[in-house]
């Protein structure tokens, strides 16, 4: 099928799982796809069932920093960019007691701030329409046991852009 037939998709965490899945129906459909991955071992398997189809950047997705060379890198290779799907992110679980500075920091890095910077540098780079998909969590509306700051990273990473973007 062509439904994203010209198309050019960036899908973090595209590696594995939900964002490597996405990444194989995007390109089925048409589009031009980026990936990023944390460790670059992580897109060798990638590589053997896509070649050289896919762009390949590597990326922390708790770096903020470091959200603006994967804008550039993107704008360098395709112009501008119709779809991004924010879906790296860190599912840390555990009872609130068992929290420590470190592993908050992980979380919120990796869920909420690296996103929001990833997303404010590729500004510029969006075409006119583009789409924003977040990779969120049902822990943004319903408390389970463990979740708490999980929970909290996702309701962060919904409430930081309602109301921001047309039709949000």
């Amino acid at each position: 099928m062509d439904r994203l037939k010209g198309k050019r998709a960036l899908i973090t965490g595209g590696s594995s799982g939900i964002g490597l899945e996405t990444a194989r129906q995007f390109a089925a459909e048409g589009a031009r796809v980026a990936i990023t991955a944390r460790d670059p071992e992580a897109f060798q398997p990638v590589r053997q069932e896509f070649g050289d189809a896919l762009l390949y950047i590597v990326s922390d997705a708790a770096d903020a920093a470091g959200q603006r060379k994967v804008a550039e890198t993107v704008k360098e290779d395709f112009g501008a960019l119709d779809i991004l799907f924010v879906n790296a992110g860190v599912a840390e679980l555990k009872p609130l007691d068992k929290w420590d500075e470190v592993s908050y920091d992980r979380s919120f890095d990796t869920n909420v701030r690296g996103p929001f910077f990833l997303i404010q540098a590729l500004l510029p780079v969006f075409a006119n329409p583009a789409s924003i998909v977040l990779n969120a969590s049902i822990n943004a509306h319903v408390g389970l046991p463990n979740t708490s700051v999980y929970g909290a990273t996702k309701s962060a990473l919904l409430s930081r852009w309602r109301g921001h973007f047309p039709g949000s």
